[in-house]
């Protein structure tokens, strides 16, 4: 039963009518307060054009944080694997990264250099890469470190930096993967001295003042007996994340006709997932094999 005539329902919807278009009206003109000039001090940090945007994210005072954490030295690969897990989750939620490469408690994101993400602003670049790996490195803990609790959350910061041209892009990864190579050999040569030489941590890094990479290959090879190219790539050349179509195979439960009974059955999808790698990006046969990542066509 109608509570209105149709005259009557006529009018009541005129008047509603008139009275959200003066609200609407109303709301714009309260938007434009008096305090709005605040907003002319933020700073703008507009990324430059046509170039690769990288974020690289570094653990905060991580030498605690593994000491606390009972981390294998030299290195621990549950950390190393957190880190890559923490790395996926980011590409997986921002999709416009192209490649990732880490190493020990850093990470770099190299973004589509066509990117127009969040209208290229450094500052969305920086705190959505940090706070989704941050979170990520708390929320996947467990999963990795099943018997050690986290004593206390972790802190990374963040820098984001531009790179004009290709060229300059891989001579970045370059450096970071030789900084890799260079602080693995010192560390394992350190370590093998303290563990199993005896040595203090001040008597180690006295005995490799001065010493070049063939001296402390040459150390680890008649002192411990450790060819140092045998020691697993994930340590010597860190790892780089790039996407690739990945079959995934899962159980699921198939609707059958009504005469029968409900069947599960293997199913496989193919996704484009981030895939870890442990390669040399110095040379050209990484780009060659992925050309697609420098060209912006994936």
């Amino acid at each position: 039963m109608w509570l209105f005539s149709a005259a009557e329902l006529g009018s009541h919807l005129t008047a509603t009518s008139v009275t959200l278009r003066r609200c609407l009206r109303l709301g714009v003109t309260m938007a434009k307060s008096k305090f709005e000039y605040v907003r002319d001090f933020e700073a703008d940090d507009t990324c430059l054009p046509h170039c690769w945007v990288v974020v690289r994210l570094d653990g905060r005072n991580f030498h605690r944080f593994a000491e606390k954490h009972n981390f294998a030295k030299p290195n621990d690969s549950r950390a190393l694997q957190l880190m890559t897990k923490c790395a996926q989750t980011v590409m997986e939620e921002l999709e416009d990264i192209v490649i990732a490469y880490g190493q020990s408690d850093e990470y770099s994101f190299v973004f589509r250099r066509k990117s127009n993400w969040f209208k290229r602003r450094a500052s969305k670049f920086m705190t959505l890469v940090a706070s989704q790996f941050a979170s990520s490195y708390v929320f996947y803990w467990r999963d990795y470190f099943e018997d050690q609790p986290l004593l206390y959350p972790p802190g990374f910061d963040g820098r984001v930096v531009l790179y004009p041209s290709n060229q300059t892009l891989k001579d970045y990864l370059s450096w970071r993967q030789a900084d890799c190579h260079i602080n693995n050999l010192y560390n394992t040569v350190f370590w093998a001295l303290i563990q199993q030489s005896g040595l203090t941590p001040v008597q180690a890094q006295e005995r490799l003042k001065g010493t070049l990479a063939g001296d402390k290959n040459e150390i680890l090879f008649s002192q411990f007996h450790i060819n140092y190219n045998d020691e697993p790539q994930m340590y010597r050349k860190g790892t780089v994340l790039v996407w690739q179509k990945v079959d995934e195979v899962r159980t699921q439960e198939v609707r059958l006709p009504a005469e029968m009974e409900g069947e599960k059955m293997t199913v496989t999808r193919t996704r484009t997932r981030p895939v870890p790698l442990y390669c040399d990006l110095i040379g050209d046969a990484f780009w060659k094999e992925h050309p697609d990542i420098l060209t912006g066509e994936n």
